[in-house]
Order: structure tokens, then C-alpha cells, then sequence
């Protein structure tokens, strides 16, 4: 695993929280872009996490290095940054970042993200409320997520999807731990519409009830407008296994942390 931060604070942090969750891995700090370049052209890594604001250079220009000019296989490239939500909704984050990482979560929070990456077959358990209409593409979506130890509830329509949530809060209950949905939906409702239904007529936070959007749209201001309407991330299409699995996971992991510390 590559680590690019500034400050030596930060990677000494991240190192350790990263090699107590992820035992075996092997880290390099640096603290500049051109540092990382340099290593980069020494060898192979399995994982690059980098801050946006680096000494030298801005981090997303190492992560267009790596994609452009490093001699080795696709890896997943990590922002990890404290101004990175701003970035996102201006959808400046680019085409070379796989990932991004809010360090505001604590780097706990990241360790176990990185560990869904490099093993997300040992991930939570929860409930899945999948929207989506098309059956073939729902088929091959929910196996994928069950092989994961998921449970999945598939409704076709964003106004299903409030049938069962409103059904499930007269019962008292959340009736998902997570909402996973396209965007484009058959009837009045979009999967953006679901999203602010949830964030405003059921007034479930970000972290109490995760939303991520499947879109195969590229557009960025299309993008933006689904963060702003309360996704807490997008899912680019086609969907590709693993990112799914540790959007989802990490989604989960994190909305668990925050309930027990309400708890608390």
C-alpha cells in the first residue's frame, strides 16, 4: 500500500490503524507527489491512498500519474482528504480516483475501509432495500449481494420502496439498513425523488439510513444534483462486483458506528 499525506502525524495514524485491521500489509509513507512518482517506478502496489493537498502538487495529479504513466495493473486509487465532500459535490474528484474517504469518519472508520477493498468477503451483515426494474439487471445485482452475506428486499419502483418504508415505521422499524437504487425508474418517481422522500418526508439522515445511487449517467452536474438530494454516494454503471460490495459494506459499517454512538 502506497500512502501520499503531507503530514507525517497523518501517515504515522494511518499506518497504524491500517496494519492493526489489515494484518500482513506492507505500507510506504511519502509526503509528496513526487515521492510517490518515484515509487511508483520502483515497483508494484496493490493500493494508493492519497490527500488532496499534498506540498508539491494536488493528489488528484497522482492518481492521473499512476493511471497515465506508472508501468503496472489498475489499482484502487483513495482520496483521503477533510475538504473532500466539497470536492464531490462540484464533481471534481475526476476519472483516475477510484474512491474517496471523508477523513471526518476517524481513521478507524478508514482501516476498515480499506479492509473492504482488499477483503470485502468479510464484511457486515444487513438488509438491502434494492430498487430496481429491470429483472434481469436485478438478478444478477441481488446474487451478487447475498454472496456476500446481504439480505436483500427487491421492489421494482421508487413508490414501492415508500410503501415499505412508511409500512415499516408504523411497525417502529427502519425496514432497511441501507437503500440501494438505479436512478432511472419505471413510474412518477426517480431514484434521486426516493432519496429526498427519505431525507425529508421520513427525515432519515445520511447516517441512519445510507442511500447509494446506480447511475450510468456521466453527466456532473446530473451527479451533484444526486448528492445534494442526500445520496451518500453514487455507483457507477455498469456495476462492477467489488467497488459495489465495499460501497455497500462501508456504507453499512459506517451507519452502525453512528447508531451505537448515539446509543452511547
Amino acid at each position: 500500500m502506497l500512502l501520499v499525506d503531507g503530514s507525517r502525524v497523518v501517515r504515522q495514524l494511518i499506518s497504524r490503524v491500517v496494519t492493526a485491521e489489515v494484518p500482513g500489509v506492507e505500507i510506504v509513507g511519502v509526503s509528496t507527489g513526487a515521492e510517490a512518482q518515484v515509487e511508483l517506478q520502483r515497483g508494484v502496489f496493490d493500493f494508493v491512498t492519497v490527500a488532496l493537498r499534498l506540498p508539491d502538487m494536488d493528489g488528484l495529479d497522482v492518481a492521473r500519474f499512476v493511471r497515465e504513466s506508472a508501468p503496472q495493473i489498475y489499482m484502487p486509487i483513495v482520496v483521503v482528504s477533510g475538504d473532500v465532500e466539497e470536492r464531490l459535490h462540484r464533481r471534481e474528484l475526476g476519472e483516475f480516483v477510484t474512491d474517496y474517504f471523508d477523513k471526518s469518519l476517524g481513521f478507524e472508520a478508514l482501516a476498515e475501509f480499506i479492509r473492504g477493498y482488499v477483503r470485502p468477503e468479510g464484511g457486515a451483515e444487513g438488509e438491502v432495500l434494492y430498487v430496481e426494474d429491470s429483472r434481469v439487471v436485478a438478478l444478477a445485482t441481488r446474487r451478487m449481494m447475498e454472496k456476500y452475506g446481504l439480505t436483500v428486499r427487491h421492489v421494482i419502483s421508487a413508490e414501492d420502496a415508500l410503501v415499505h418504508l412508511h409500512e415499516a415505521k408504523s411497525q417502529g422499524r427502519m425496514g432497511a439498513d441501507i437503500v440501494l437504487t438505479d436512478v432511472s425508474l419505471k413510474g412518477e418517481l426517480t431514484g434521486g425523488d426516493l432519496v429526498e422522500r427519505i431525507r425529508n418526508e421520513f427525515g432519515y439522515g445520511k447516517g441512519r439510513l445510507p442511500t447509494l445511487i446506480m447511475t450510468g449517467d456521466e453527466n456532473p452536474a446530473n451527479q451533484a444534483a444526486l448528492l445534494r438530494a442526500g445520496a451518500n454516494d453514487l455507483v457507477e454503471k455498469p456495476v462492477e462486483e467489488k467497488l459495489l460490495i465495499t460501497k455497500l459494506l462501508f456504507q453499512l459499517r459506517v451507519a452502525l458506528h453512528l447508531r451505537e454512538r448515539t446509543r452511547d
